[in-house]
């Protein structure tokens, strides 16, 4: 059975293909492995960082790919089409990491019913959320337009959870004021709509085309355009979540607020012009560093002990779905040609704001 599979070359993500691998046949599969069917996936922003930092964080080593091309890492459902593993039938319905692709074949390991891991060896050396995949058929919460939600947002909630968590316990170091870059990006304004909720004051930095929409979200105290950030009161400490990796507003920030700039972290990298390995240390204030949400799910996972991550995580995303229905309009793509269209998109920055792709390999 052939898959159907969306690369882009590593070096120059505007160059992209679809092509077609070998699936093994269904009665061939390994044992305990599943074939499944992707079915739907959703495609953000975030999706253009797990690009950019395809070499520096292993992205590109979880769904193999011809040399010189890597296939994108998405969030989204699949449907069990074949399974060696006696404890999971034909039919079941996952959630977790697949490849921008028709068919993935998982090496089922820590099967509970709940969940499961793809034990797969090239899989491994990552993150553990990125292997994981959760059993969610008949589950109300990833069925339909819920489900949309949290392939779309669930993992940037889980990040802009752990950043606004991280913030918290370092006490937002001294400062009672939050900027966010690229305010409209839904990592962004999740991590807003938290801050927010918390007391902190939040600025939302965001291009003059997106002001209206940053505004209409409710969960800005301030929105200003980039070439407008003088105009904010300099002698005043601040934290800066930098949602997009743009080295030049990075550096004009600091300059302008010098040691007021208490903490500065670098939570994803859309500006693709930008380095990962860029923040320079002679900034004035403090030194940017780069967040890596898996890390931090891993020690708080630790201090708050079984189920405790899940339990918080599950309050705080309660309180911000009901809002997503007037954040976002979700519309959903299929076939190689829509899925390249909404890939050259969002890497290109055509994608309105308040648009949501749910994406398909599969006509």
């Amino acid at each position: 059975m052939p898959s159907t599979d969306f690369v882009v070359a590593r070096n120059d993500l505007q160059q992209c293909k679809v092509i077609e691998t070998q699936l093994p046949d269904a009665a061939a599969l390994p044992d305990e492995a599943l074939l499944v069917k992707v079915t739907r996936f959703a495609f953000t922003a975030n999706n253009i960082t797990y690009a950019v930092l395809g070499d520096h964080l292993k992205y590109w080593q979880l769904f193999p790919a011809p040399e010189g091309f890597g296939n994108v890492p998405v969030w989204g459902f699949g449907e069990v089409v074949a399974s060696k593993h006696p404890g999971i039938a034909a039919g079941e319905t996952l959630f977790g990491y697949f490849p921008m692709a028709t068919h993935l074949v998982i090496e089922a390991a820590d099967v509970s019913k709940t969940s499961l891991r793809d034990a797969a060896a090239h899989r491994q050396g990552v993150s553990p959320v990125y292997n994981a995949y959760r059993r969610v058929s008949g589950d109300p919460a990833f069925a339909g337009k819920q489900g949309d939600y949290q392939a779309l947002l669930r993992p940037l909630f889980a990040l802009s959870f752990m950043v606004d968590d991280f913030l918290a316990e370092n006490e937002f170091f001294g400062a009672k004021r939050v900027l966010l870059s690229s305010a409209s990006s839904k990592t962004a304004y999740g991590l807003a709509h938290l801050v927010h909720a918390r007391g902190i004051r939040t600025i939302g930095l965001t291009s003059a085309g997106n002001v209206d929409f940053v505004n209409s979200l409710g969960c800005y105290d301030e929105v200003v355009t980039y070439d407008d950030v003088t105009s904010l009161p300099a002698d005043q400490p601040v934290a800066y979540a930098d949602m997009a990796g743009n080295s030049p507003l990075r550096s004009a920030l600091h300059q302008y607020f010098g040691e007021q700039m208490k903490y500065s972290g670098i939570i994803g990298l859309t500006h693709r012009k930008s380095s990962p390995g860029e923040p320079a240390q002679a900034l004035p204030g403090a030194i940017p560093q780069f967040f890596f949400a898996p890390d931090h799910i891993r020690k708080r996972s630790k201090e708050w002990g079984p189920g405790g991550f899940d339990t918080r995580y599950g309050a705080a995303w309660a309180g911000f779905v009901p809002k997503l229905d007037h954040w976002m309009k979700v519309s959903e793509h299929r076939g190689p040609a829509a899925v390249q269209h909404a890939y050259l998109d969002t890497l290109n920055g055509r994608v309105p704001p308040d648009q949501a792709l749910i994406l398909s390999l599969s006509e």
